[in-house]
């Protein structure tokens, strides 16, 4: 297992959008993004940031009620899970793999909020860690057998 991390700062909401919109230029097809962070963290302002990355126009919302919220009308798919509901055999059921794996849906980015209840991760990821720190989120990046230098993840200075 190959795992290297950063961390980093981001002041405001807008701040988080702004790099979420940034990232998703710089992710390759087929990313897939763990969230973690309390509720309220910003989990979804990120992909909302993402979303309007990839082109997406479309109201970008939490999936806390629906499960997976998919959007298709960007640059690649972006497909938004929130597990947060359920239990770890109900996310079994759901086969949240057909996302990441291409074969049963396009390819795109897969970002999937409370992702300890995955029965198992994927073999390659990018964990996103949010954490309150006053007006701004404190940002912490974990790559998993990633070939890609965290640092090109980050907004230029």
């Amino acid at each position: 297992m190959n795992e290297n991390s950063m961390q980093f700062f981001l002041p405001d909401l807008n701040a988080t959008h702004q790099w979420g919109q940034q990232l998703a230029q710089r992710l390759p097809l087929g990313t897939i993004i763990l969230l973690q962070g309390d509720l309220g963290a910003g989990k979804t302002s990120l992909v909302q940031g993402l979303g309007r990355g990839l082109g997406i126009v479309g109201e970008i919302v939490s999936p806390t009620f629906t499960i997976v919220n998919e959007y298709r009308e960007g640059k690649m798919p972006l497909y938004h899970l929130d597990l947060y509901r359920l239990n770890s055999l109900e996310v079994e059921y759901l086969y949240p793999e057909q996302y990441w794996q291409g074969e049963d849906f396009p390819l795109g980015i897969t970002a999937v909020e409370w992702p300890e209840r995955l029965p198992q991760l994927p073999n390659q990821y990018l964990q996103i860690e949010l954490c309150h720190q006053g007006e701004g989120r404190a940002i912490t990046l974990t790559a998993q057998d990633w070939a890609m230098d965290l640092k090109n993840l980050l907004l230029p200075s």
